[in-house]
């Protein structure tokens, strides 16, 4: 990849002064251009950019292996864009096209847990925005809060709860978005209904509720879980809601999915670990990965 001294990675700010307000705008949009300048890169997507963002949470990464034409680029080469170091994701963006869709993937996410505040997390969705997409499929592996789940299903987000203590937008204001976002409807109704339909044409079962996201990385109590179901969350994670809602603010309509790869079920004899969650993942990951493929043609 060819940079310029403006956009230049090993100048580039990767702590969260960069992430927030004008300078998380003007870093996104140096992010951008050098992600056009990718060689190898498509005309048409340089031209038009991406139809689709997609975050590849835990067990969709292997998606990105078939995307066609795809050019990936190591967030290191990225202005701005820190390292993902949580196990199982690559840490890359892959740019290509997926079931006729233009798309900008991200293989790997940032997390709270990593050391990263919550505008830094979501600082990959200003880039991809800025390069041009307007819709974003996040997706997530996540615990199941309802004790009717079971590991394995899947889980269309309805709502979400950020309980990380921290805001992606806090901090000034970057002068795209409204300076009070409404997150009513962060999901997009139309696009609920797309993964319904789509879930049915598979034959794949579809929870539907309220993902809950903690910054981790130890797993909740027993007493929090208890008190996390009270308050209405179906499911528990720790990514997600700082991507969408710095979307939202951006104007981008939003479709999460959820992987459920254990029970958060506050009277188990035990919890999931971190291994037996990226088992049931990858698992699962033919089922999600088969979902977000069949939405894709009509976002």
């Amino acid at each position: 990849m060819t940079s310029s001294a403006a956009t230049d990675p090993a100048r580039a700010p990767t702590g969260a002064a960069a992430h927030v307000g004008p300078e998380a705008v003007r870093w996104a949009r140096a992010a951008a251009e050098a992600l056009r300048a990718t060689p190898g890169l498509d005309p048409d997507f340089v031209h038009h950019g991406p139809d689709v963002a997609l975050v590849l949470g835990s067990g969709l990464g292997p998606l990105a292996d078939a995307i066609d034409g795809a050019v990936a680029v190591p967030y290191g080469d990225v202005p701005g864009m820190p390292a993902s170091t949580a196990p199982g994701h690559a840490g890359r963006f892959v740019l290509g096209h997926l079931d006729g869709r233009r798309v900008v993937a991200m293989q790997g996410r940032l997390h709270a847990y990593e050391g990263y505040a919550a505008a830094t997390c979501a600082y990959p969705i200003r880039v991809m925005h800025a390069l041009g997409a307007e819709r974003l499929v996040v997706s997530n592996a996540c615990g199941g809060l309802d004790p009717h789940w079971n590991a394995g299903d899947l889980m269309l987000q309805l709502d979400f709860v950020n309980h990380t203590f921290d805001h992606a937008l806090t901090g000034p204001a970057d002068g795209l978005g409204p300076r009070f976002p409404v997150t009513f409807d962060a999901y997009d109704p139309a696009y609920l209904e797309v993964a319904r339909r789509a879930a049915r044409r598979l034959d794949l079962t579809l929870r539907e509720g309220v993902y809950l996201a903690i910054a981790g990385p130890a797993y909740a109590t027993r007493a929090e879980l208890r008190m996390f179901r009270a308050w209405g969350a179906d499911a528990i994670g720790m990514s997600t809601v700082h991507e969408v809602t710095v979307a939202r603010s951006l104007g981008m309509r939003v479709l999460g999915l959820s992987a459920v790869t254990d029970r958060a079920v506050p009277d188990a004899a035990e919890h999931a670990t971190g291994d037996e969650v990226l088992a049931m993942a990858a698992r699962v990951g033919d089922r999600f990965r088969a979902l977000v493929r069949a939405v894709l043609p009509e976002l």
